[in-house]
């Protein structure tokens, strides 16, 4: 065999070997490309871009990172696999999203897909100053920077191919209402739940705005979760019996209606995929039927008591549950990926039309 006839042949192998790893399980509409993942937002996307911070809300360390590429700690709240990964993997695109300030982050990854978000940021801009984290604003530069980057490794129109055919992810809220408003009382004295929840829908608007005039084009915004019944806010303020607390869910219920209307409006002007994704739902019922779910526990997390421990209070000395798959969160605020596999399985099927 010729030297070129080896080289096609080595090239196929690779192509191929690399088109049945990232085979994904999602069907796509016939013509539809999807090249990469864009995410933003808070820890439940944040998959390493705080490990550098002089922050408190890092997990760079064990337990997390327990059932990951054989229990290696990168920065994901999770004990695997966080949503951004899975969907990634789910569509055939790459096996996870990498933090794009990765001191390891390879050229390479940007034209499938990096992760800008960053745990404890939110849409009100006092959310990452509490948390010395990384701004939603300030992903933006990020991303304006990822692009110029990127443009200069796949040039100018395929660029724009990429950005016009992504998918774009957008996560928080949840800071915004558990911690910022209700836990250190930061936001209570300017307003009340309506018009901080005003507050939340502007920012989130401004953003995706800024991300379609940026030329993103497929956008899914997440809703708000229910907060109220996470197991550190069931201790915070669910009582004597850890219940869910109900003016948490119900802040969320209020932001998530009125975000709902404010996407579908721009989804209208735009003409674009600007998309309402309800989280809400789906794990408020894993949460009250996990025993349906194939679930043991869902009113502590995997790690410690489970009940009030996050980020650096989930650390090595803490115990940690032998097998998370048997719970729904991982640490006291974040699902274990079992459950985040569940959602964006439901995700996928439901907003597959309007995302595609």
């Amino acid at each position: 065999m010729g030297l070129m006839q080896h080289t096609s042949l080595l090239r196929l192998i690779v192509i191929f070997g690399l088109w049945c790893r990232t085979k994904g399980v999602v069907k796509l509409p016939p013509h539809v490309s999807v090249p990469a993942v864009l995410a933003f937002g808070d820890s439940i996307v944040d998959s390493g871009n705080n490990n550098n911070l002089t922050t408190l809300v890092k997990c760079d360390f064990p337990p997390y990172g327990k059932d990951f590429q054989g229990g290696k700690p990168t920065g994901r709240f999770c004990n695997g696999k966080i949503p951004s990964d899975i969907i990634a993997e789910e569509l055939g695109i790459k096996e996870y999203l990498p933090a794009y300030m990765d001191p390891n982050l390879k050229s390479s990854d940007l034209a499938t897909g990096v992760c800008f978000a960053s745990g404890a940021s939110g849409y009100d801009p006092l959310t990452p100053e509490i948390a010395s984290v990384i701004s939603l604003s300030s992903q933006l530069d990020m991303f304006k920077e990822y692009i110029g980057k990127l443009k200069g490794i796949v040039g100018e129109s395929r660029t724009n191919f990429i950005l016009g055919n992504s998918l774009f992810l957008v996560v928080a809220g949840s800071d915004d209402i558990a911690n910022t408003y209700f836990v250190t009382h930061a936001r209570i004295l300017q307003y009340d739940i309506p018009s901080y929840t005003d507050l939340m829908v502007n920012s989130a608007s401004n953003f995706v705005k800024e991300l379609y005039n940026l030329g993103a084009r497929r956008i899914g915004v997440l809703s708000a979760p229910p907060i109220g019944c996470v197991p550190s806010q069931r201790t915070l303020a669910g009582g004597l019996v850890r219940g869910c607390s109900e003016k948490y869910n119900d802040a969320a219920k209020l932001f998530n209606s009125k975000l709902s209307k404010e996407l579908d409006s721009l989804h209208k002007s735009s003409k674009s995929r600007i998309v309402y994704i309800d989280v809400y739902n789906p794990l408020l019922d894993i949460i009250q039927n996990y025993q349906n779910y194939g679930f043991k526990v869902m009113d502590r997390g995997c790690c410690g008591t489970g009940k009030l421990e996050v980020a650096v209070l989930c650390n090595p000395l803490d115990s940690t549950c032998s097998n998370a798959s048997e719970y729904v969160f991982w640490d006291s605020y974040h699902p274990t990926e079992g459950v985040y596999r569940k959602l964006v399985s439901h995700v996928l099927k439901k907003y597959m039309n309007q995302l595609f």
